[in-house]
């Protein structure tokens, strides 16, 4: 992080970073979607794959994650999004499970932060039981800025709704990003209206995709940023930790709105 930038203004540069671990299973091609489903249901493995994302996070001041599991069976009973933060140094961590199948397995957004978060809150997105929006909150006054990790859903319809619900809880929080798997490439018409109507900004300035990793052909994978953030650089990441991608930039914050 540093606090003044070239010119002398007062700012803040955050290096962000989202990424959907797929619960700290590795995927390299469909078929093991089913030669490896027992990644879904047990740990084996899981511990390694963390600590090659615990490795890449180190770099970065604010990670976003998706599909972290909170303690089941399948991580071993180990709170990823906790592991994760002690293993890359974070100080802070908020996690929300939003999918809870028993004792069997667990997905959730979370948030690895060097900045201490002044609140958090966590919301259900419309649709079938399982997805959510992770809001934390940095700062106060005219420069508070929020944060939101969200998962989006498959079908468009569903997706839809949600990005009506992003609109409604995030228009007029100030400074927001807004970051993760919105299982839609920016040019899916609800995700041109959504950008409409929220005001918010696209990171990538050239499509890139992030899905799936050892061959990507869809970007769907996002970081977006509300006027006034500027962009100092943005990167897809080629980590093969997972399914996705991650994705990275490093952004630019007037310490005042």
């Amino acid at each position: 992080m540093d606090g003044q930038t070239p010119g002398g203004s007062d700012a803040l540069q955050l290096k962000v970073l989202s990424f959907n671990i797929q619960a700290g299973a590795r995927t390299g091609r469909y078929h093991q979607y089913l030669t490896r489903s027992w990644q879904h249901v047990l740990p084996a493995g899981k511990q390694r794959q963390l600590a090659g994302i615990a490795e890449l996070a180190r770099g970065y001041d604010l990670v976003g994650l998706q599909e972290a599991d909170s303690g089941s069976l399948r991580s071993g009973f180990l709170d990823q999004a906790e592991w994760l933060a002690e293993a890359a140094g974070f100080p802070h961590y908020t996690h929300v499970a939003n999918r809870q199948l028993g004792r069997l397995a667990s997905s959730g957004n979370s948030l690895l932060s060097r900045l201490p978060p002044l609140a958090a809150e966590n919301h259900a997105l419309p649709g079938l039981k399982g997805r959510g929006v992770l809001l934390v909150r940095f700062g106060e006054g005219a420069g508070v800025l929020h944060v939101a990790i969200a998962h989006l859903a498959l079908t468009a319809v569903a997706r839809r709704r949600q990005f009506d619900f992003l609109c409604e809880l995030l228009i007029g929080r100030g400074r927001v990003v807004l970051m993760g798997d919105f299982n839609c490439t920016p040019a899916a018409p609800e995700f041109r209206e959504f950008l409409g109507r929220s005001g918010l900004n696209v990171t990538n300035a050239a499509a890139t995709p992030t899905f799936p990793s050892w061959r990507p052909r869809r970007e769907i994978d996002h970081m977006l940023i509300s006027p006034g953030i500027e962009v100092l650089d943005f990167r897809i990441l080629a980590a093969a930790d997972s399914d996705h991608l991650p994705v990275a930039a490093e952004l630019r914050l007037p310490l005042t709105a």
